[in-house]
């Protein structure tokens, strides 16, 4: 039951204090892993002020959430996405191929995106992520047709109130020199260096609990040169907190293309380029070999780990266990919805579960407080964030509540916080974000979800056509 003393969604008032009380189990991911029955949590502006047993903290506050029979845990981090492809989910030719192939009967449909379409896709796919408990994420939007911006996105996503890390992604190779993507959907690469440039300027704020930050992303290495990567490396380390981002040995083509064309394995590749390094992660990874692993750990280059996408497009199983003994840093990563045809980040952390177990044959390869602990402190660490991933004092107020009341968590008092990996949800109940109650029972607070979604079909419908 939840009590709220002013409005939840108060756009025109000054939100000064929050008091968030009576958790059947606060989470906090802090340094102790600390989980508290009958916690909460005091929240001034936006920043966590106070955390611990609800009766040590103070009793008013100019919002109060009485949260009782709910878990409360830190808002999921997604560490790789194209929002995008929202709008192409399930698409016949696609749905029963590899990578490439499968990336080569999407490319004509993605020719017709326009800047409506970035920001539909967008506001749907940060709704999706909303609603699985997701309060940051990083997205990788590397095609600009018909006169599509990264902005459209960049505005798109902050109407919905979603901390975002948007990549400025790209490609530059197309199939008359030797890449995969056709050449209508590359860019000149002193542009694509000139508009990034820009969008640090204009969008990236360094500051702590920033909402907006920008990162640079050459697409792969199969659609960009080495000389746009090395650029956007340099131009990237001349801001403070610019981050990079990439695919990265996501299957055996890849592999073989790597090998082929650079005559370097991938992870040697990344090297070669000065992608290492903890301004830097990688996507997916699933064959990267242990001697990359290794560099990564000591680097501290991090890696979005992808299990859905990875299944659907039969990639394989990346060695996430291996990753995690040696110290890399691992994120979660929904991946885009053509690939995974949905944005449900909890879910994702489950996938990632089960499929340790699987890939180790091992029952305790990876436990449900390890993949709670990825969609949390992982992915913060992948995406160089100290103030997000667990509640604590000084860190943002991003968190997220989930009822006990529901079937599937029925019968799971022996351990309600492993429930959430090990039992399947379908939803969070409330998200708060910036200290903003962005979601609640009833839905969406941010802005008309029944209206995006008519808007949003229609569109699909038209690029189906």
């Amino acid at each position: 039951m939840i009590v709220v003393e002013l409005p939840l969604c108060e756009d025109d008032l000054p939100m000064t204090t929050l008091l968030v009380k009576n958790c059947h189990t606060l989470i906090t991911m802090d340094g102790q892993r600390r989980e508290i029955r009958g916690g909460g949590l005091f929240i001034r502006d936006h920043v966590i002020e106070q955390v611990g047993p609800t009766d040590a903290l103070p009793q008013t506050a100019d919002r109060v959430m009485d949260l009782e029979n709910h878990l409360v845990l830190p808002g999921l981090v997604n560490t790789h996405h194209h929002f995008f492809q929202t709008l192409t989910r399930v698409v016949p030719g696609a749905q029963n191929s590899a990578l490439f192939n499968w990336l080569s009967s999407l490319y004509p449909l993605w020719q017709r995106l326009t800047p409506e379409a970035i920001r539909l896709s967008a506001q749907v796919a940060a709704a999706e992520l909303i609603y699985s408990g997701c309060t940051t994420a990083s997205d990788h939007l590397y095609l600009f047709p018909n006169g599509c911006q990264l902005d459209d996105e960049i505005e798109a996503v902050q109407e919905i109130g979603l901390r975002f890390h948007a990549s400025r992604g790209s490609m530059s190779v197309g199939q008359s020199k030797g890449g995969l993507p056709p050449d209508s959907l590359v860019e000149d690469e002193a542009a694509i260096l000139k508009d990034s440039q820009r969008l640090i300027e204009q969008y990236h704020d360094n500051q702590r609990h920033a909402m907006v930050r920008i990162t640079l992303a050459p697409c792969s290495p199969f659609s960009v040169s080495p000389d746009l990567m090395k650029e956007s490396a340099a131009l990237a380390r001349s801001y403070p907190g610019v981050r990079l981002h990439t695919h990265l040995a996501e299957n055996n083509s890849d592999v073989d293309y790597s090998l082929q064309t650079f005559g370097l394995t991938p992870g040697d590749y990344a090297a070669s380029v000065g992608w290492l390094g903890e301004d830097v992660w990688h996507a997916h990874c699933v064959k990267l070999d242990d001697r990359a692993i290794h560099s990564f750990g000591q680097t501290g280059t991090g890696v979005a780990h992808c299990p859905c996408s990875n299944m659907r497009l039969a990639s394989g199983m990346a060695p996430i266990r291996k990753m995690l003994n040696h110290n890399v840093p691992v994120g979660l990563g929904v991946d885009g919805s053509a690939s995974n045809d949905g944005s449900h980040l909890l879910g994702e952390a489950r996938l990632a579960f089960l499929m340790a177990r699987v890939r180790e044959e091992d029952a305790s390869a990876l436990t449900a407080r390890e993949a709670l602990e990825l969609a949390t402190l992982g992915g913060a660490r992948v995406l160089g964030r100290d103030d997000i991933g667990a509640l604590a004092p000084g860190m943002a107020a991003d968190f997220v509540a989930i009822s006990l009341d529901r079937l599937t968590l029925s019968g799971s008092a022996y351990d309600p916080v492993a429930a959430l990996i090990f039992c399947p949800i379908d939803r969070v109940d409330y998200s708060v974000i910036h200290g903003k109650t962005v979601l609640s029972p009833d839905g969406l607070l941010t802005l008309d979800g029944t209206d995006l979604l008519h808007r949003h079909q229609a569109l699909a419908q038209q690029l189906a056509d």
